[in-house]
C-alpha cells in the first residue's frame, strides 16, 4: 500500500494570492484543484508549461468562465514547495499569447522565488509563505 505524499506548502509571491481571491468562485475552485495537484507532485490537465521559461520550469493554469480567461502561474521546480508567481485575468481581445508586461512580472517574481529558495536552503528562510515582490 502506497503512502500518500503529503502536500508541499504553497508560497504566494507578490499579490498573487489576493489577485486569485478576486476570481469567480468556480475559477478559484478549479485553480485550487490544479495547485493542489502540483503540491502532490502531479500535473493537472489544466496546467501547461509557460513558453519562454525553459520547458516545464514555470507552469500556467488556464481557466475559462463565461467569456473571460483567467490564468495562474506557478513553479514547482524547488523541492520544498510550490511558488505561485502570478494570477490574472487575460484582457486581450485577440490571440492567446500572454502579454509582455505579464511575462516581465512573472520573470521578476520567479527571481524572487529563486532568492527565497536559496535562503531556505541556507537556513535563513522564514516559515512565512506570503512574500511581496
Amino acid at each position: 500500500m502506497d503512502r500518500e505524499q503529503s502536500p508541499r506548502p504553497v508560497t504566494w509571491i507578490g499579490s498573487s494570492r489576493a489577485d486569485l481571491k478576486r476570481f469567480p468562485q468556480q475559477v478559484r475552485r478549479d485553480m485550487g484543484k490544479a495547485l493542489y495537484a502540483a503540491q502532490r507532485g502531479e500535473t493537472d490537465p489544466a496546467a501547461k508549461p509557460l513558453r519562454g521559461f525553459g520547458g516545464a520550469r514555470v507552469m500556467e493554469i488556464v481557466d475559462f468562465h463565461q467569456t473571460n480567461t483567467y490564468r495562474a502561474v506557478y513553479t514547482a521546480q524547488f523541492g520544498e514547495g510550490i511558488y505561485v508567481l502570478h494570477a490574472f485575468q487575460k484582457k486581450a481581445k485577440r490571440g492567446i499569447a500572454t502579454p509582455k508586461r505579464e511575462i516581465d512580472l512573472i520573470g521578476r517574481r520567479l527571481a524572487e522565488a529563486e532568492r527565497l529558495h536559496r535562503q531556505r536552503r541556507a537556513g535563513d528562510g522564514k516559515e512565512n509563505h506570503y512574500n511581496r515582490a
